[in-house]
C-alpha cells in the first residue's frame, strides 16, 4: 500500500520539474536525505542515478535513487534505496490548475519496511512525505519567483528550464520494483 500527499503549488509544472531535474537539490526537498555524493551526468534520464546519504552524522547510510520514468511536465517515477531499510517507489504527478499546479507525491515500500505491517510504517511515511512535498513546494515556488525576476531583468536562477536528458533505461531491478508498486501509481493519480 502507498501513502500519498497532495499540495497546491503557486508555480507552473515546469518550475516543479526544474527542481526535480536538478539532482543536487535532492537532500533539500527529500526528508531523510542528508547529503549528495554524486549525480550521474545524464540525470534525469531514465536509468540515471543520484548518489546520496541518509541519516545524520555519524550514522549515515550511503545509497542511491534511480530515475525510472521522466515525463515532464506531468510525472516522474523514482526507485529509492535506503540500505538495510529497503527500497521504495516514489511517483510524483503534477497537473496544472489555474496559475499554479497540483502536485501529488506517492510512495510505496517494495522491500524492507514494506514487509513490516502497514499500520506501523504508513503514519510515519505519510508525515515524512507531507514535509517532503512542502519542501518541494518552497523550492519550486522560489524558482517561479526567480524566473519572474529574471524575465523582469532583476536576476537569474541556477536552472531556468526543465532539462531534456538523453534517452536511457532503468535497470531490471528498478523496473521490477516500479512494476510492483501499483499502489503508488494509483495514489499519485488520485485513484487511492
Amino acid at each position: 500500500m502507498a501513502t500519498a500527499s497532495v499540495r497546491l503549488f503557486d508555480c507552473t509544472p515546469d518550475d516543479v520539474f526544474a527542481v526535480l531535474g536538478d539532482g543536487w537539490l535532492y537532500p533539500a526537498w527529500v526528508v531523510g536525505a542528508s547529503r549528495m555524493r554524486a549525480v550521474d551526468p545524464d540525470w534525469p534520464a531514465e536509468g540515471a542515478r543520484i548518489h546520496h546519504s541518509l541519516g545524520a552524522w555519524p550514522v549515515l547510510i550511503d545509497d542511491d535513487t534511480q530515475m525510472v520514468e521522466w515525463t515532464p511536465p506531468h510525472r516522474i517515477r523514482l526507485r529509492a534505496k535506503a540500505g538495510p531499510l529497503g527500497r521504495a517507489v516514489v511517483v510524483i504527478e503534477v497537473r496544472p490548475r489555474g496559475d499554479g499546479c497540483v502536485v501529488r507525491l506517492a510512495e510505496e515500500p517494495v522491500g524492507g519496511a514494506g514487509r513490516v505491517p502497514r499500520f506501523l510504517w504508513a503514519p510515519l511515511l505519510h508525515l515524512r512525505n507531507e514535509e517532503t512535498i512542502q519542501r518541494l513546494r518552497f523550492l519550486a515556488e522560489g524558482r517561479h519567483r526567480d524566473r519572474d525576476a529574471r524575465e523582469n531583468g532583476e536576476g537569474a536562477d541556477a536552472r531556468p528550464t526543465v532539462p531534456t536528458p538523453p534517452e536511457g533505461n532503468a535497470d531490471a531491478d528498478a523496473t521490477a520494483d516500479a512494476a510492483e508498486a501499483t499502489d503508488a501509481d494509483d495514489a499519485a493519480a488520485g485513484r487511492a
